[in-house]
């Protein structure tokens, strides 16, 4: 007796490729960045598109995000330069409407910067700590050093977070004084 069996053969479902997994979760990454996603629907789906079996569970992750076209991109390009362009021309303007700050004489202390009386340079101000900063010359370049300010140190708008090296032309600001660095 001779029975036949016919076995009907099912596709077998695709295994994803790391690439397709590395693709869509960088499209993810991109939407969070521009704002696209929140941060906890930003997390959900890094999480589906790790577990995601098929491609089309990958596509319905990104669905919604689809890459911009040529011409959104080149627009959204132009607003960025002219916004640039804006900042820029804004602070150059304010650059030369700032007063003053004279680097120190090379000595062989720092110039202290704060509101206590005993700071080589007082600024009376509320938003100026009393030990606020200090100037220094150290290898013939000008080093400023945030003190721990609770009002922050910034040069040309970006905050100081330890020493940095500024020079002659850079703004600075303790706190919401600002001034433009001058030499002697």
């Amino acid at each position: 007796m001779t029975s036949s069996f016919e076995f009907q053969t099912y596709p077998a479902p695709a295994r994803l490729s790391d690439a397709e997994r590395d693709r869509v979760l960088g499209v993810l990454r991109e939407g969070a960045a521009q704002g696209k996603l929140s941060h906890d629907t930003f997390m959900r789906r890094m999480e589906l598109a790790l577990v995601a079996r098929r491609p089309d569970e990958l596509r319905a992750l990104t669905a919604d995000l689809r890459p911009e076209g040529r011409l959104s991109k080149r627009l959204f390009g132009a607003v960025g330069k002219v916004s640039a362009f804006s900042v820029r021309l804004s602070r150059a303007w304010q650059a030369e409407r700032l007063p003053p700050l004279l680097l120190p004489e090379p000595g062989p202390y720092p110039l202290r910067i704060g509101r206590d009386p005993s700071n080589g340079l007082r600024l009376s101000h509320e938003t100026v700590s009393r030990l606020h900063a200090e100037l220094s010359l150290r290898g013939g370049l000008w080093v400023l050093r945030d003190l721990g300010s609770t009002n922050g140190t910034t040069v040309n708008g970006h905050r100081v977070t330890g020493s940095v090296v500024v020079q002659a032309g850079d703004m600075v600001s303790f706190g919401h004084m600002s001034f433009r660095l001058a030499a002697r």
